[in-house]
């Protein structure tokens, strides 16, 4: 496979075929994952890498588009998957890998297989709590962490509150989206108020918050990738452009930063307060401290992998191994 593969349905890492011993048996997992139009740089190069790894790990992968999977709600639960309407063997585990683009269909098939005993990293509970932006800056913010101040849009926007609570330049995000689609900086009022008018008669009903704009990162964050309660690396990025925002999937660069003992404590508690065994967790420069932007269920690594020379889908397997009793 190549990184400009256009699709994947049903992939098998069958070009090296794990060959299991009474030391090493093979596990068996599923990749739910589905090309999403919205996204600036498709997430191939993670399914890919997890695919090459698995071969070594002795691991048998097989990546499914959620529309690949029936589900019957039956108390004969072990017939109860059916994939290309086929009942098949169930896997020692499954990595959903859409995020934000977790619909509600695959959330049912991720429900179904964890009520089947499946192990699912992350669960389907935790990704859709992830999902919503302000839902998961309301839980980190009840648990005393650092985030930026953020408001819920309602129609008519109350201009004069938006300014006394928050200010400009101020950010505009949709409340669910990744890879910085859906963010946007109004930098006065007259910007802020052209912005809302065209979003409440495109569409009144859409779901938006307001966080202030911290001005010490602009067009630079950190990216923080967690496995199993531990922070594994950490990078900076930085916008090619004079754009606020600094994702590498728009063309940003990316460098090695030091995981501070600062770093590692808020990307790890905001892991395990959202439920995330698998976690990409994107802070702001505040000054000379941090503040929590975004966490992610199903992060990229291709720029982390580049910037901190990190075999990713190997540590993510040898976590499952020992998690699973499999090592």
């Amino acid at each position: 496979m190549t990184a400009n593969t256009p699709e994947l349905t049903a992939v098998e890492s069958e070009a090296k075929t794990p060959k299991a011993t009474s030391s090493n048996p093979i596990m068996e997992g599923w990749i739910l994952y589905k090309p999403n139009k919205a996204e600036i740089r498709p997430e191939m190069y993670e399914v890919e890498r997890f695919v090459e790894e698995a071969a070594k790990e002795n691991i048998r992968i097989q990546v499914l588009q959620p529309e690949q999977i029936d589900l019957v709600v039956t108390k004969e639960d072990r017939k109860s998957i059916l994939v290309d309407g086929k009942v098949t063997a169930l896997p020692d585990f499954v990595l959903p890998r859409m995020g934000a683009g977790t619909t509600y269909f695959a959330l049912a098939v991720i429900r179904h297989l964890e009520r089947l005993g499946i192990q699912c990293f992350n669960n389907s509970l935790n990704i859709d709590i992830v999902k919503d932006k302000l839902y998961t800056h309301q839980i980190l913010a009840e648990n005393n962490l650092p985030v930026p101040k953020t408001m819920l849009v309602k129609f008519p926007v109350n201009i004069n509150l938006v300014e006394k609570q928050i200010g400009y330049p101020i950010v505009v995000k949709t409340l669910s989206g990744s890879q910085g689609k859906g963010v946007f900086l109004a930098n006065d009022r007259k910007a802020f108020v052209d912005l809302m008018q065209m979003v409440e008669i495109t569409n009144a009903r859409v779901n938006i918050i307001l966080q202030e704009f911290i001005q010490t990162s602009h067009g630079k964050d950190l990216r923080v990738f967690t496995i199993g309660g531990r922070a594994v690396a950490a990078m900076k990025r930085e916008s090619a452009t004079e754009d606020f925002k600094a994702n590498f999937s728009a063309g940003g660069s990316v460098s090695n930063y030091e995981l501070t003992p600062e770093i590692e404590w808020l990307a790890v508690e905001s892991s395990r307060i959202l439920g995330l065994e698998i976690a990409g967790v994107d802070l702001l420069f505040d000054e000379d401290h941090f503040k929590i932007c975004e966490v992610n269920s199903s992060p990229g690594f291709q720029g982390l992998e580049q910037a901190c020379v990190m075999n990713i889908p190997k540590e993510i397997f040898h976590y499952l191994k020992v998690r699973l009793g499999k090592f």
